[in-house]
């Protein structure tokens, strides 16, 4: 028995280590308990201390109001102590509801997180005091009583289901606070309750505003209200209760009726509402309404595809912005770059809430669907910014998004700059209670985090609007970067393109070139191989062949059968996507490359190994491609091409420029080939020589190309340059257009607005001081600004009448003057054409885009049988049908000017009604020729409206210019491009003393005004071919492998001493001649070039 006795006194000296260890533990908890009763009892009540467990569920505003009903029923005089059962686990306890003071020798309700979580194997033991025995104590036996309700001869109440930890935990607290709660119908207890504030009424939202005017999130978390304008008249508007109005921003005061709020009702198609649901922006409708009420502008960052063009004008309108009778009946303008996305971004709203075109409307330069009924209006940035010079306070608008403001567009930047000081002007009319008057919005947006420029400029807003950051329905996109970057990208593209298509599952491919020719080939070659006729024709070939090889093989008896290999069945492991890339690099661009990418599709290596062994490999496949070009130029139906699915059994293939980088998503693109490249228009101030140079992209242009993969489902973006170009070569940001481009017409159309500091405007990108200044010379010479002493340069009355075009100053420097000689018709004629750019087709692009000729050709090379040589003869004839049009044409005026054979073609089509075959016989472009014809048209009426008495000339049909008129034609375009002369540099130099004869004027050098290298004619220009004139004006200036001039007139140098006065000429004194006239000479320009002697009464 002496080692049982052993065992049993061993385990009971463990039991009653333990037993101590855990006792001393629990009289820590209850010390700790007993700091924390008394650290919350010193508490101010007026904090509204709340349980955790009721943050956010609305209970804790009851448990307040029950409390304040207590408090006010309970009475003086003491009453009797009623006792409570708390049951968790398997223990019981009854104590006093209300305790001065725990007992440190009796446990407590917190005792049962210790015994009910206690891995010992006796789990159900209990502590009567500190020297009683361990005792027993199970279920079904009766509880024990605490050690201060011994005395209490009543029974205990009924058993009630055990609580919840959360429900546990907050009686626990409203124990140690002093609360009183009443429990299974038990009367009201007395107790020492702290003061409570009055009631405040139930949320019935998840942000409350409390009485204090304190605001206060889901988790209790305090809510900062903007101290804005908008947020005062918010709260303090009758009837909101606190609670953010959604519908209504009334600036109503306390004694005025609460307005009914207005929201529209929204019926959208069953597909519409699901296809919403996956949008991203959908999910932040809540925030950005409420930034949108509470704030006077509001930055939106999402990327393209997250749906902010399409929804936030729909979120505006559902809350009533944009209805007659709401708070806010001006209409919401949306502003687009470009126009096709206004015109298609129009179209889907329009479908999507289910209302006509006379609701949703569009606007661009020389279309609209604009109705009194419009609530939503598309619009490109120049038609808006042509509105504020008529209506500056846009008093016809309660909201405008810029969207796109990440391109940094020109007129993107000065319509933000000008409206955040409209928006203040309509505030502050408003916060006056002027009769009509309603605050104006803005939302800008942008699908890049590049609004530092427009947040954290104190100059653009003083208070830092808030930031709305929208994730974008973006799936994974995996990079493949060359090995080398491939000087020839358009024949890179075309390889990695057949490679995808042949190798790669079913799903889109967009394609990223520079320009509208590079498009045009690519499409070719394509079209030449995988077009449906030509798989057609390849699979008869291939038929063909099979047929004569089986006849073979069955003459020499062979039974094997075989397959030709690109028709062999290949596992994944099978397919080889790149071998070793050479050591050897052609550009120090691609020097620190990272690893090789064996999926990147690469061409270079594949070729060299192939030729190596000696194969020939040929990508086929029998899939076509449905390929679609895209371009600015190209005109709108055939844009609309890519909003189409292709045929079920052919592959999309978009071409396009960079215009299908942000503004349109392309649907089912899975395949993103990008070139790395764009073009661009670069300006030199101090020149004025203009570049279009393909330039690489930067960082953020080149992450939304790639993002077009990932619409639809996880795609590949292929770079056809290194990683290491793109890290080290790449900017971050593309430089905005407002450093890049003359801003001489932005400098008319502010200081016509009364913004004469313009110096001073809150650009988000201020221009050089220097651009500025030059813009107010030219501008000057125009005669549109004149210097002063005090204020700077002024408008002049010449210059606020050439304000009242949307054209380029020099452009309306012309209509202001070509009244005289009934001139005006032609001079519409020539600006429209010279403002829609150049519409002849050039001579690389005489065939059309299936190679063939006209109907005419074909029939005249009928008796050609062999492919080829029609081909040839096509082109021969093509060409030398170009070359007569071209000199038909300009015959106009004599050879004399570029501009004049314009006007010859536009006066033609005119004249033949237009249509798609005049430009057919013509060689030019049916766009740019339909839309010299919309903007003739607009630039008349803009006249006849502004100037009432005057006859506008437009006809029809216009009849061509007298010899007189062509001559008053030459002296206008002199007037307008007064400062760009250019004149032959033998005659300045005095080089040429032996009087050599010139045939013609190819490389023959001349000087313009403010250039100090040597200028020359343009091969494409009239002039090239006649010997060189004198003195010439020039339209543009080009520098490419020289400084070409283009778009040339002759002019008499003896214009120019009347036209450049008093800016640009300057007079000798008089001297007599030898008739006996007084004459002085003048000279003209920086250079002071000596002009043909005048007589002095002409000075």
């Amino acid at each position: 028995m002496a080692p049982s006795t052993a065992n049993h006194t061993g385990k009971k000296k463990k039991q009653l280590e333990k037993y101590i260890e855990k006792k001393l533990k629990k009289e820590e908890r209850v010390g700790i308990l007993e700091k924390l009763v008394r650290t919350q009892a010193e508490i101010p009540s007026s904090l509204h201390l709340q349980s955790s467990a009721v943050l956010g569920s609305g209970r804790a505003a009851r448990y307040a109001l029950k409390r304040s009903a207590d408090e006010s029923a309970d009475t003086q005089e003491s009453r009797p102590q009623k006792t409570r059962k708390v049951k968790n686990g398997n223990w019981t306890h009854q104590k006093s509801r209300h305790e001065p003071e725990p007992d440190s020798d009796s446990d407590t309700s917190f005792d049962s997180s210790d015994s009910a979580y206690d891995s010992s194997e006796n789990e159900g033991d209990t502590v009567e005091d500190v020297n009683a025995n361990r005792v027993e104590v199970k279920q079904s036996d009766a509880p024990r009583k605490g050690c201060h309700d011994v005395d209490d001869p009543s029974p205990g109440p009924p058993k009630r289901k055990t609580m919840g930890f959360k429900e546990w935990a907050r009686q626990q607290i409203d124990a140690a606070k002093g609360f009183k709660t009443k429990e299974n119908g038990s009367d009201d207890q007395q107790a020492v309750v702290p003061e409570l504030p009055s009631p405040r009424p139930l949320a019935k939202e998840k942000k409350t505003v409390d009485a204090k005017g304190e605001w206060r999130g889901p988790l209790g978390e305090d809510l900062s209200i903007p101290a804005t304008t908008f947020a005062e008249k918010l709260l303090n508007k009758p009837g909101s209760k606190g609670g953010i109005d959604t519908a209504s921003t009334t600036g109503t005061t306390s004694s005025s009726p609460p307005q009914k709020n207005k929201a529209m009702a929204v019926k959208r198609p069953p597909e519409v509402d699901e296809a919403r649901l996956l949008l991203p922006i959908v999910a932040e409708e809540q925030p950005i309404m409420e930034a949108i009420l509470l704030n006077p502008i509001v930055i939106i960052c999402g990327e393209t595809g997250s749906g902010k063009t399409t929804q936030v004008p729909q979120f505006l309108y559902e809350a009533g912005f944009g209805s007659p009778g709401s708070d806010n009946p001006g209409m919401i303008g949306i502003t687009q770059p470009r126009r096709v996305a206004a015109i298609s971004m129009a179209a889907r709203v329009s479908h999507e809430l289910s209302l006509t075109s006379s609701h949703v409307s569009y606007q661009i330069r020389y279309d609209a669907t604009v109705s009194p009924q419009t609530s939503i209006k598309f619009m490109t940035d120049g038609v808006l910014l042509r509105e504020l010079a008529t209506d500056f306070l846009l008093t016809r608008y309660s909201v405008i998004i810029i969207d796109e403001a990440h391109e940094r567009s020109m007129n993107t930047d000065i319509l933000i700059g000008v409206l955040s000081r409209v928006i203040k002007l309509r505030e502050e009319m408003w916060k006056e209670g002027k009769e009509g008057a309603k605050p104006l919005r803005l939302v800008i947006m942008s699908a890049t985090l590049r609004v530092s420029d427009f947040a954290e400029n104190k100059t653009l807003f003083a208070v830092p609007p808030p930031v709305i950051n929208v994730s974008s329905r973006q799936y994974s996109v995996t990079m493949h970067f060359n090995r080398r970057t491939s000087p020839d990208y358009v024949t890179e593209a075309i390889k990695k393109t057949t490679k995808i298509h042949t190798r790669l599952p079913p799903g889109g491919i967009l394609v990223f070139l520079t320009g509208q020719n590079e498009i045009m080939s690519v499409c070719r070659r394509l079209e030449a191989r995988f077009s449906r006729k030509a798989i057609e024709v390849r699979k008869k070939g291939r038929a063909t062949a099979f047929i004569r090889w089986n006849n073979n093989a069955n003459a020499t008896g062979d039974d094997s059968v075989r397959v030709a290999p690109t028709q062999v069945d290949l596992e994944a492991e099978d397919i080889d996507l790149g071998e070793s890339i050479p050591e050897e690099l052609t550009s120090d661009a691609d020097d620190g490359q990272k690893s090789e990418d064996p999926e990147a599709l690469d061409s270079d290596e594949e070729q060299q190994l192939d030729q190596e062994l000696g194969l020939i490999v040929d990508e086929e496949t029998d899939v076509p491609m449905h390929i679609v070009p895209l371009y600015s130029l190209l005109p709108s139906e055939k844009q609309m091409k890519v909003f189409q699915p292709p045929p079920p059994d052919s592959r999309l293939v978009v071409v396009a420029t960079n215009v299908a980088e942000t503004s349109l998503t392309i649907p089912g693109i899975r395949y993103v080939v990008d070139c790395g490249r764009a073009k661009e228009r670069q300006y030199d101030v101090s020149t004025g020589i203009q570049a279009f140079r393909v330039n690489w992209i930067s960082k953020a242009s080149a992450a939304q190309r790639a993002g077009r993969a990932g619409r639809v489902g996880p795609g590949h973006c292929y770079r056809l340059y290194s990683s290491a170009l793109y890290e080290n070569h790449f900017d971050s940001f593309s430089q905005p257009e407002i450093l890049r481009m003359p801003i001489e017409g932005v400098v008319l159309q502010m200081k016509a607005m009364h913004i004469d500091a313009v110096i001073k405007f809150p650009f988000p990108t201020p221009p050089d001081r220097a651009t500025l200044q030059k813009a107010e010379k030219i501008l000057c010479y125009l005669g549109a600004l004149k210097q002063s002493l005090t204020a700077g340069a002024e408008i002049t009355q010449l210059g606020r009448t050439m304000a009242l075009f949307p054209l380029s100053p020099r452009f309306s420097r012309m209509l202001v003057s070509g009244q005289q000689h009934e001139c005006l018709p032609y001079v519409i004629a020539i600006v429209s054409a010279l403002s829609a750019g150049d519409p002849f087709v050039h001579e690389e692009a005489l065939l059309d885009e299936d190679g063939n000729g006209t109907d005419e050709d074909l029939s005249e090379l009928e008796h050609i049988t062999s492919d080829a040589i029609r081909i040839k003869e096509t082109r021969r004839l093509r060409r030398k049908a170009f070359f007569q049009t071209q000199n038909l044409h300009a015959s106009l005026g004599k050879n004399t000017s570029d501009i004049f054979k314009l006007l010859s073609v536009v006066g033609a089509y005119e004249y033949a009604g237009g249509g798609h075959r005049f430009c057919e016989e013509h060689f030019v472009r049916p766009k740019a020729m339909e839309e010299i014809h919309k903007l003739r048209a607009q630039i008349s009426n803009i006249v006849q409206a502004n100037f009432p008495g005057l006859d506008a000339g437009f006809m029809v049909k216009l009849v061509p210019p007298t010899d007189l008129q062509i001559k008053v034609l030459r002296q206008l375009l002199a007037a307008a491009f007064i400062d760009q002369v250019a004149v032959r540099k033998d005659k300045i130099d005095n080089t040429n003393l032996s009087g050599t004869q010139y045939s013609n004027s190819k490389g023959v050098p001349y000087r313009a005004m403010g250039i100090t290298e040597d200028v020359f004619i343009h091969p494409s220009s009239l002039l090239i071919g006649i010997p060189p004139p004198e003195y010439i004006i020039y339209h543009e200036i080009v520098r490419t492998t020289r400084i070409w001039l283009k778009g040339l007139t002759v002019i008499n140098p003896t214009w120019l001493s009347a036209l450049g006065r008093p800016s640009l000429c300057t007079f000798s004194k008089p001297i007599k001649n030898e008739q006996g006239f007084m004459m002085c000479i003048p000279r003209f320009g920086l250079d002071a070039w000596e002009l043909p002697p005048i007589k002095t009464d002409a000075v």
